[in-house]
């Protein structure tokens, strides 16, 4: 009984390690083919429209209520301390520093992203991929190159759009309606964000692209090895397997970047 459980331990140890190690080389596949010959531009557009322009939506709304609570919440609690002056540096730098990077990019993740794992799993499951390598297509370089290369133009952006956004959500609530002086508002917002801030943010934003397209797209790529199910089933597996880890990834690499950044 107790060799059956260490074997069984053994053999889910050895998927995990290669599960890891396949993910790894997925990984070096498509960074290493972004620069191989000829270059794909308008697969990346497309991608790029795709990850970056049709999420802008979703974006500029999460963006707006996102500042607009944290100032009628940083209000109620800097007030108690006779600090209200202090609301715009409070929803500046948390925005910036923390919540711009990480919504945005779990925002993308749960638009764009399972659309990825989604594609490439129906092209896997309908042997699209086999096709692909028939005609001597690279599949990794046809389907992942384009879209990291989409993902660390887009995530960036998209990170800078909800920054400025949740700045002036927290404007609205802090200023407009609750009554701060909008001078002050804003010049505690420009006086308290550093060029270091703003580096930080958009260094998050760049990992989080990495991570998501990566494992989205692993994802998709080999929905046919999941233990889930395969077929339709496979598909909708991989789709929710992708979303669920790459938020959690976000929210453990945005902790490591963090630590090394405070």
């Amino acid at each position: 009984m107790v060799a059956k459980h260490i074997e069984k331990l053994g053999g889910a140890t050895l998927d995990r390690i290669e599960s890891i190690g396949r993910i790894v080389l997925f990984f070096i596949s498509g960074v290493t083919r972004i620069f191989a010959g000829p270059f794909q531009f308008d697969k990346i557009f497309e991608q790029t429209w795709f990850v970056g322009a049709k999420s802008l939506f979703v974006i500029v709304l999460t963006g707006l209520f996102t500042g607009m609570v944290l100032g009628l919440q940083g209000y109620y609690t800097l007030v108690t301390f006779g600090s209200e002056a202090a609301l715009g540096s409070a929803v500046a730098l948390t925005i910036i520093r923390e919540l711009g990077p990480v919504l945005s990019a779990i925002m993308i993740t749960a638009r764009a992203g399972s659309a990825m794992a989604a594609e490439i799993g129906v092209m896997r499951i309908s042997e699209q991929i086999d096709a692909l390598k028939t005609m001597q297509i690279d599949p990794i370089r046809f389907l992942f190159s384009p879209r990291i290369v989409a993902a660390l133009i887009s995530f960036p952006l998209l990170t800078a759009i909800f920054d400025a956004v949740g700045i002036f959500g927290g404007y609205l609530t802090g200023s407009l309606m609750l009554g701060i002086n909008q001078a002050v508002y804003m010049d505690k917002v420009i006086s308290s964000v550093r060029l270091v801030d703003i580096g930080g943010g958009f260094l998050k934003s760049f990992v989080f692209a990495i991570v998501v397209t990566t494992i989205c797209c692993y994802r998709g790529y080999y929905t046919h090895l999941a233990a889930e199910g395969h077929g339709a089933k496979g598909v909708s597996m991989a789709t929710t397997n992708s979303v669920v880890q790459s938020c959690i990834y976000i929210l453990i690499v945005d902790y490591i970047i963090t630590y090394f950044l405070v």
